[in-house]
């Protein structure tokens, strides 16, 4: 059915969606979605998480009470799992800059003697509540931001 007439046109269509194909591969690895508005809740709190579990580990260890060493390192690792589950929704750099301005409103917010009381009211069960189910929380800002 195709002479050879057409075999000119044939390789054009064919290198033409082959340098199509690769522009969409290129274009879809180098190109990532802003988060949803979900997700930028979800995010927001995530990092308020961090923060909270970075300054309590701070605190705590500050304190020079050796029995509490523990409940430190602890704090701390949940500040790092915090923020490497923000940096499954945002970059590295945006995870970092909101994490910065976050941990500096909570430290304005402590009293002058750094009594933890007040985050650990505000934190402490929520936090521990979205780390252990962070899909949870997620499908509740997923539902809320409808």
């Amino acid at each position: 059915m195709f002479t050879c007439v057409h075999l000119p046109y044939q390789k054009l269509v064919r290198r033409s969606l082959i340098v199509l194909s690769s522009a969409l591969v290129l274009v879809q690895f180098n190109v990532s979605a802003a988060p949803s508005e979900a997700e930028t809740q979800f995010i927001d709190e995530v990092l308020e998480c961090a923060s909270y579990y970075q300054i309590s580990s701070e605190t705590i260890a500050g304190m020079n009470a050796p029995q509490m060493k523990p409940v430190g390192e602890k704090l701390k690792i949940s500040s790092v799992q915090a923020l490497s589950l923000a940096q499954k929704y945002q970059t590295k750099d945006l995870v970092e800059a909101r994490f910065a301005k976050v941990e500096e409103q909570q430290r304005a917010s402590l009293p002058k003697n750094n009594n933890l009381g007040q985050l650990m009211g505000k934190y402490k069960d929520r936090c521990k509540t979205l780390l252990a189910e962070p899909q949870k929380r997620l499908d509740y800002w997923i539902m809320a931001t409808m």
